[in-house]
């Protein structure tokens, strides 16, 4: 029973597994113990590369078999690992014990010891982690993003020339087109993508306490801090903090879950938007045959999906906000908070991601129904005072902006013909009461 979805405490690896199943491959405890595997090997490479006695007879024609211990991990070899932690009650040591293993699989053994030479168990984590989540989020959560912000850029193209009455306040406002509201959304989110790709995925390397102690004491003539940027940001495409404490700053890590909590704060926006239009009848939506509204109105089509999707991003973001405030602060060189912490990053990804597809899901239920729109422009006619008032203060007319306050003000009622009324009263040229006659809710819609 315990593989069984119904079993699981999560939703995510329970209900939503279908959804995001492949964020197993990069934040699941399989995929950790990978990554360690990944980089301690890679590890190992460059010190072979390194002119280093003790490893100048080793045939580098065995680097393909080493990255094949990473590139042909499977969860059963996991599991060995995790039987190895059993005794060690160490997970990184266990790391080091399996890759050992191999080695005497490969007739290597005889250079075992360089495995993990003078790190500690965080030059592994800070740099494991920050590499999945680099890779996380460019393969799984980026293409999931994207498809909501194209879906909206083509709503907002669609729906470009579609007059639709704004509210501020909740009240009725200057009307507005419902392209031009949806592109704030994509405008939005696009400004924060940039800021995305401005945050660097940053990795600690440097020993016991930051400072090399062990590898400078065993090889003195190394320059050890340029071997290190060399292999995290040329190896593994992550950018060296220096200098640290025993762990990485995490300061980078707070910028990213800061930046992915805008992202949904901005989404939780458009999800409340679209339940509210939909409520309003500007939008009605597809019904798919079989699915319940209600179990007890039978009349109903739920706006579900924009509620799932705001449900799932408030669970992200308190996660990515205690993420962000939680990592920076550790006990001088280092406590062990940041471990347990650390093996969450995946699940506010999970949930962002399962609420993008209900986003997407949702709105692709939308249908525009216009009529609805250009109901609620006719009834309020009242908006177009503003532009009434501007054009009698360009002409000099008394106390405009009074005047058109006495007629609108509270007067729910104010009609087309109202409106014709007192601008024929007005004392201003024919020409300006002509101007003015042609504004309509409809067409006052700025730029």
């Amino acid at each position: 029973m315990s593989n069984n979805a119904l079993m699981a405490v999560s939703p995510i690896d329970g209900r939503y597994r279908r959804q995001v199943e492949d964020l197993s491959m990069y934040f699941s405890e399989y995929a950790l113990i990978k990554y360690r595997i990944r980089v301690e090997v890679e590890y190992f490479i460059a010190l072979c590369e390194l002119p280093l006695n003790q490893l100048k007879d080793f045939d580098h024609s065995n680097f393909a078999k080493l990255r094949a211990i990473y590139e042909n991990f499977t969860p059963e070899d996991a599991q060995k690992v995790k039987d190895i932690e059993k005794i060690t009650n160490h997970d990184v040591k266990a790391v080091e014990y399996f890759i050992k293993d191999e080695f005497k699989k490969l007739n290597i053994e005889k250079f075992g010891e360089f495995v993990h030479f003078g790190l500690t168990s965080q030059d592994i984590n800070n740099t494991s982690v920050p590499l999945s989540l680099l890779e996380g989020i460019r393969d799984s959560y980026m293409p999931a993003l994207n498809e909501v912000i194209d879906i909206l850029e083509e709503f907002s193209k669609e729906w470009e020339n579609v007059p639709m009455l704004a509210h501020t306040h909740g009240q009725p406002a200057s009307p507005t087109r419902l392209g031009k509201e949806i592109y704030v959304f994509v405008a939005r989110l696009k400004e924060q993508l940039r800021l995305l790709q401005t945050v660097p995925y940053s990795a600690k390397f440097g020993g016991a306490t930051g400072n090399f102690n062990a590898h400078n004491f065993a090889y003195p003539n190394i320059d050890w801090n340029k071997f290190a940027a060399d292999f995290v940001e040329g190896k593994l495409g992550l950018k060296r903090s220096y200098p640290t404490t025993q762990i990485e700053h995490y300061d980078n890590l707070a910028a990213l879950f800061h930046n992915l909590e805008r992202i949904n704060t901005i989404l939780i926006d458009l999800a409340r938007d679209m339940w509210t239009y939909i409520s309003m009848e500007y939008f009605r939506q597809k019904v798919k045959a079989g699915e319940v509204g209600s179990s007890a109105m039978p009349h109903k089509v739920n706006p579900i999906d924009f509620e799932n999707a705001e449900g799932n991003f408030g669970i992200a973001n308190a996660i990515y906000a205690h993420l962000a405030g939680k990592l920076p602060v550790s006990r001088m060189q280092r406590d062990l908070t940041d471990s347990t912490v650390l093996r969450n990053v995946g699940v506010p990804l999970a949930h962002s991601i399962i609420s993008f597809k209900s986003l997407k899901k949702g709105l692709g239920k939308l249908i525009l129904n216009e009529a609805a729109l250009d109901r609620d422009l006719e009834n309020n006619w009242a908006v177009v005072a503003e532009g009434i008032q501007t054009v009698l203060r360009r002409e000099g007319y008394p106390n405009p902006y009074e005047a058109l306050k006495a007629l609108t003000r509270g007067n729910a009622g104010i009609t087309k013909e109202g409106i014709q009324e007192f601008v024929k009263e007005l004392n201003v040229s024919d020409e300006v009461k002509q101007e003015i006659l042609v504004i309509t809710p409809q067409n006052y819609v700025g730029k």
